[in-house]
């Protein structure tokens, strides 16, 4: 939050100057303002942005400079300026920043800014002026894409490895109540992961056009291989914690391996989430999952049981994933099941 209020900050006193002492714009209110909604001060495309935002401020002060010359200023003419201007965004791109931003450019020029020669040609070149500014702020005055990923990592493994240790619990005390607020808990982490997903994207654009981190790029690999796997896992985890509930509730009997094999599969979680924040290799992980995994056996314990080694199964392969392991590799890795095994578990994750 803070880098992005500084680079706003920056930033939009920079593109004021360039517009209004090197352009010669005596108003140029649309340079610090694209500036802003360049950067923002939450996460996501800037590159799009910037497209986005001139693109809009064009549209919207093309129409409302076209309509306000001819209709004049007035209540019905601002509908009429704004609807039209929304309309041709919507046509041109359904991207909200697109049609907010020719709705309020429209606004502009129909209320406070009626048109006048070369005016609307120079709002759009301010807009330009304020978008390239924010991407300059970006990358001359960066925040760390590693440790921005890596921040917003922490949520979703520590999401993933509280889920298996729960449901360990649960069906170590054989307690349906500890499985259901485990389901609770894995079904509130989406948020963690789309946070993460989200974080990713901007470290990697920062990676991309910023060169004082563009060495950091390697660094981000390993959470790019991690993140699809990783989402996999917490949703095997819902699954999985849903069937302990039912399994504890019948009685079912279930391997009493299973609590200890989840409660590894959980340390291994950690263990990816160090292991990627400090840039090395996964290799411990993948032996400690391959671990868990040569221990599967092909005894029958019944339909929920039988279930819930599928998931099991399945967050394996997902951890494997995580470490950069091919899926088929990943597979090939877990002890084989009979025909029989294969038709009862073969239902999707």
């Amino acid at each position: 939050m803070t880098p992005s209020i500084g680079q706003c900050a920056v930033g939009a006193a920079i593109a004021w100057l360039v517009a209004k002492d090197l352009l010669g714009h005596s108003r140029p209110f649309f340079a610090p303002i694209a500036v802003v909604v360049c950067i923002g001060v939450g996460l996501g495309q800037r590159l799009r942005r910037v497209v986005e935002l001139v693109a809009g401020v064009s549209v919207g002060v093309g129409v409302g400079d076209l309509l306000v010359s001819w209709i004049g200023s007035g209540a019905w003419q601002i509908a009429l300026v704004v609807a039209m201007a929304m309309v041709a965004a919507v046509l041109l791109d359904s991207g909200s920043l697109i049609v907010l931003q020719a709705g309020s450019s429209a606004v502009l020029v129909a209320t406070l800014l009626p048109p006048s020669g070369a005016g609307g040609f120079a709002r759009m070149v301010d807009a330009l002026v304020g978008g390239l500014v924010g991407l300059a702020a970006v990358a001359l005055l960066p925040a760390s894409p590693s440790a921005l990923a890596r921040r917003h990592a922490k949520g979703m493994f520590g999401a993933l490895a509280d889920a298996l240790r729960q449901i360990a619990e649960a069906i170590e005390k054989r307690d349906a109540r500890l499985a259901a607020e485990a389901l609770d808990a894995a079904r509130g982490s989406q948020t963690k992961v789309e946070e993460f997903l989200q974080a990713l994207e901007t470290s990697r654009e920062i990676a991309t056009i910023s060169p004082l981190h563009r060495y950091r790029r390697p660094g981000l690999e390993g959470y790019e291989k991690a993140a699809v796997p990783l989402d996999h896992a917490l949703r095997n985890a819902r699954v999985l914690a849903r069937r302990a509930i039912v399994a504890l509730d019948g009685s079912s009997p279930l391997p009493p391996w299973l609590p200890d094999a989840l409660g590894e599969l959980a340390d291994a979680t950690l263990m990816l989430r160090d292991e990627l924040a400090a840039e090395r290799s996964p290799e411990k992980v993948t032996e400690a999952i391959l671990a868990v995994a040569s221990r599967q056996g092909s005894e029958r314990w019944g339909f929920s049981a039988d279930v819930m080694i599928a998931q099991l199964r399945s967050i394996i392969v997902d951890l494997l994933q995580a470490t950069g392991t091919d899926r088929k590799e990943a597979l090939a890795a877990l002890p084989p099941l009979d025909q029989e095994d294969q038709a009862e578990s073969a239902s999707p994750d």
